[in-house]
């Protein structure tokens, strides 16, 4: 072998260029939103829950009608061109009470679940981290509540505050809050004992910041897929307390109400029962299927 040879044989090698075939690094996020968009089922979730929602911030300019105006003398009116879904026992027009009715739907929803959000997670949060009799006061309360079904705890507070939007939106929020703490619970007991937190508590951080920047950020992941999944839980448990009689009360238009006062005519006016019914059913199942896409981004096992 030359001297040339042997020198180019003990030279440090130049980095080079990667091959334009070679694979391109990603991002996180990007990983992340490639997951989700690869999930069919996802997008089609939010599809619905956008359109869902232009419906209900348009829904003065998508309804024919005032969905408070009456006609008693077209009351139980079959569909027409006027009135696609008919009209109801007092002559209202069923498509606009459908449309305005998703405004209920949606606040409901994303307002009971950020209040029971924050509250469960609070409540699982602390009782993991400190242990001890905080632990056992906390999610032994959790338990009590959590051995009532979703109504029965709904109508028991609602009972108590008695009906009104915000009543029940915090009723709502009072009754999911239990699973949000189970949910946060869990990781917090696993994360508090790893090395990163142990590190940071014996350089002198504070509990206070430990939960805010170590813990909460950890736990965050499987509280937004729960979060999604129980949106639509909360808007099912509305048209339930609704149904019933102790939701918002007449005339603003709600899904469970339309159902109820429905049930009456289904042989006659089928479509006042069905047309709410089918909207409470598309905008629950656009929750789940984004619930789905979520989990698959944010669980590692679900990923693999």
């Amino acid at each position: 072998m030359s001297v040339d040879a042997l020198a180019d044989a003990g030279a440090p090698r130049q980095p080079t260029l990667a091959s334009p075939g070679a694979p391109r690094l990603i991002s996180q996020r990007e990983r992340a939103l490639r997951t989700f968009t690869s999930n069919r089922t996802a997008v089609v979730g939010v599809v619905l829950i956008v359109a869902i929602v232009v419906i209900a911030l348009a829904a003065p300019l998508l309804a024919p009608h005032d969905p408070l105006d009456q006609s008693v003398s077209d009351r139980l009116a079959p569909p027409s061109a006027a009135y696609p879904l008919g009209q109801d026992d007092k002559g209202r027009d069923i498509l606009s009470r459908v449309i305005y009715g998703a405004r209920i739907a949606l606040m409901v929803g994303i307002f009971s679940v950020l209040i029971g959000g924050a509250l469960g997670t609070a409540i699982g949060v602390v009782a993991g981290y400190f242990g001890g009799k905080i632990d056992s006061a906390l999610m032994r309360l959790t338990d009590v509540l959590l051995a009532f079904p979703d109504l029965i705890t709904g109508l028991l507070v609602l009972a108590v505050l008695g009906p009104g939007l915000w009543k029940m939106i915090f009723a709502i929020g009072l009754t999911i809050a239990p699973r949000f703490a189970r949910i946060a619970y869990g990781p917090t007991l696993a994360i508090k004992g790893k090395e990163f937190v142990e590190a940071a508590r014996s350089i002198g951080v504070r509990d206070g910041r430990l939960l805010r920047v170590h813990i909460l950020p950890n736990v965050g992941g499987d509280l937004l897929v729960y979060g999604s999944l129980w949106t639509a839980s909360a808007i099912r448990l509305e048209a339930s307390l609704s149904f019933v009689g102790l939701g918002v009360a007449p005339p603003t238009p709600t899904w469970g109400q339309m159902i109820r006062e429905g049930t009456v005519h289904l042989t006659t006016v089928p479509l006042y029962s069905l047309g709410p019914g089918l909207a409470l059913l598309v905008t629950v199942f656009a929750f789940n299927l984004v619930g789905d896409g979520l989990r698959d981004v944010l669980d590692p096992k679900a990923r693999a």
